[in-house]
């Protein structure tokens, strides 16, 4: 099954001004699929898979190879298993500075985002792939419940079965544990790990809380700070940071954590069906880290995303800023929803343009003056 990807126009805007182009994002999101149908619209375009070894041979003399293949798209698959290609993409990058020549898709690695920083500052465009988007698979009502429990990563969400679905998910997480984190060169027992990501799903969409963490795993708190950070860095985490403003309010100063994508919460919590989901005491917090990934999805380029909280109890689940708009986000888990004041508190004290209530509604209708209840099919920025 094909997806009209949001990045797709994005990638071919960042080709036409940028010599190189790095599409970041965990392994099985769909990057080489996409990649694949860019280079096809390439005339002679180059595909390399860097895991293969037929074409990392093709790669023995990266600059001469380079070279020999100018006026070519060169799509790069996998580019962090071969991090010596990085010395050699710069000198022919400035020999030959025409946009739209390389195409580097990688898993989302702390080196690989510093070798593309170090090494390509100023001469790369680097864009995120998420997860499947509702806005890209364009559900009806039970898709949206499908997309929901099984997450967005391709093959998660078109298995046949929510059983085969799970235990796609659930061999994605020992893999990406097993392999896929050696790899970035990061030494942590993949039994470690897996506890630590655990419990985070245990507390997913509330604040981090690394002390109190740190206490449950037994293990120093930069330890465990430097933990997130690698999930984080990885895209299987989100840290959604507070709005400050200048209200002179007492702030919440901490960042809410979610796992990135909502199918692999439920594996990690054992939740096979949406039955298993409904009812379950993540089921609040897990549609609104799902509503969350749609919001940034939707995002326009330059906006800031945060969430308001006051020690008094104001809060806005999401608030977007743009260079013309405030919007205040609140999300619910019912198709009545009902706000508190602190709700029309913050709406004040953030000065929100418009807000939205999203709630899995089939359709839109008005909550208040300048407040709509959305179905996720209908958010926009």
């Amino acid at each position: 099954m094909m997806f009209e990807r949001r990045a797709t126009p994005e990638i071919h805007h960042a080709l036409g001004r940028a010599p190189a182009v790095v599409l970041l994002g965990v392994r099985q999101i769909g990057k080489s699929t996409l990649a694949r149908q860019i280079a096809a619209q390439a005339p002679g375009a180059l595909f390399l898979d860097l895991e293969n070894a037929d074409d990392r041979a093709r790669l023995t003399q990266p600059s001469l190879f380079f070279r020999e293949n100018r006026g070519r798209l060169v799509v790069l698959d996998e580019v962090q298993r071969a991090p010596e290609i990085f010395s050699a993409l710069r000198p022919e990058i400035d020999a030959h500075r025409v946009p739209g020549r390389f195409l580097l898709l990688g898993s989302a690695s702390p080196q690989l985002l510093r070798q593309s920083a170090e090494s390509l500052a100023g001469r790369v465009a680097m864009i995120d792939l998420q997860p499947l988007l509702a806005s890209e698979v364009k559900p009806d009502f039970a898709g949206i419940q499908r997309l929901w429990m099984r997450g967005g990563f391709p093959e998660s969400l078109t298995s046949r079965n929510d059983e085969h679905s799970f235990l796609w998910r659930r061999n994605f997480i020992r893999t990406f544990l097993e392999r896929d984190i050696p790899q970035f060169g990061i030494n942590i027992p993949a039994p470690v790990l897996e506890r630590f990501w655990r419990m985070l799903a245990h507390v997913h969409g509330q604040l981090q809380a690394v002390t109190q963490l740190a206490q449950s795993m037994g293990l120093s708190s930069p330890t465990i700070a430097r933990y997130i950070d690698l999930l984080v860095a990885a895209r299987v985490m989100r840290r959604l940071e507070p709005l400050h403003n200048n209200s002179g309010k007492r702030l919440v100063k901490s960042p809410r954590l979610y796992i990135a994508d909502s199918g692999l919460l439920h594996a990690l919590l054992q939740i096979r069906t949406i039955n298993d989901l409904i009812g379950h005491p993540v089921t609040g917090a897990s549609w609104e880290g799902f509503v969350l990934e749609q919001v940034i999805g939707a995002l326009p380029e330059g906006a800031d995303l945060s969430f308001y909280r006051t020690a008094a109890g104001a809060e806005l689940d999401i608030v977007v800023r743009t260079a013309t708009q405030t919007i205040g986000i609140e999300v619910k888990f019912s198709s009545a929803p009902k706000v508190t004041k602190g709700f029309w508190q913050a709406c004040e004290d953030v000065g929100v343009t418009r807000a939205v209530i999203v709630a899995p509604v089939a359709h839109r209708f008005p909550f208040a003056e300048n407040v709509d209840v959305i179905p996720i099919t209908e958010l926009s920025i």
